[in-house]
């Protein structure tokens, strides 16, 4: 019997040792749309291309940059519904927490409750693995800048810069070769949408392009207006 006979449970394990349903998932998320985030020494951007199939597609109201606390925010790459109900968890867990303790929420502590939801969700019956990987950028308690990825599995790894999404592999090697250990924030928006330019097809510019940026000087997680982009990709230019 091959690893096809497993192919359909969530909580059977295949002969390999594997959890098909998860790489079905992982599936996904390299179908979507291409996401990177850079973490500098004053700050952490995440970026991601919002092309549309159609030119008659409203994008006004699609948001893929999201902030999720005052300091943090999340980016995605897979199942767009998905990762709307994973927003919507984290604000709730938040919010708990900030009930609870009177201060927001550190971003590691954030990464850890978001990554034991996709976690649940790889061994439980009637449910299937969320279709996405995220990518988190925000201050941590100890001030530091700090970027994580999110699997469909529920791991999860902290990055100095990474990508996820249909490109990835092209723009985790461009990113390689492009990051520094002392890069600046102005630097790492830059870079990032360098690299989004290597794989993007057609014309670039601020309004199919999202980015957020949270800086170490105010803590703030903000999201870039199209006209601030469009600047940005003047200047790369």
């Amino acid at each position: 019997m091959g690893d096809s006979a497993y192919s359909f449970s969530l909580t059977t394990f295949s002969r390999t040792g594997k959890l098909l349903q998860i790489e079905y998932a992982l599936n996904a998320v390299a179908n979507g749309r291409t996401a990177l985030g850079i973490a500098a020494t004053d700050g952490v951007v995440i970026a991601t291309d919002k092309k549309f199939s159609s030119s008659l597609v409203e994008g006004e109201g699609v948001q893929k940059v999201e902030r999720v606390t005052k300091g943090s925010g999340f980016v995605y790459s897979g199942v767009g519904p998905d990762y709307r109900v994973l927003v919507r968890k984290a604000r709730k867990s938040a919010q708990a927490y900030y009930r609870e303790y009177n201060e927001t929420k550190p971003v590691g502590q954030l990464v850890k409750s978001t990554a034991s939801v996709m976690q649940e969700y790889t061994q439980s019956g009637g449910v299937r693995p969320f279709g996405v990987s995220l990518l988190v950028a925000g201050i941590d308690s100890d001030g530091a800048p700090r970027l994580f990825q999110v699997d469909p599995s529920g791991a999860y790894f902290g990055w100095k810069a990474t990508a996820i999404g249909k490109n990835y592999v092209n723009a985790k090697n461009f990113l390689e070769k492009r990051y520094q250990e002392d890069m600046e924030l102005e630097d790492a928006i830059h870079t990032a949408l360098l690299t989004l330019r290597e794989g993007f097809e057609g014309e670039m510019n601020g309004k199919n392009i999202e980015v957020g940026v949270v800086s170490k000087s105010d803590g703030v997680f903000r999201l870039l207006t199209p006209e601030q982009i469009q600047d940005y990709l003047d200047e790369a230019n």
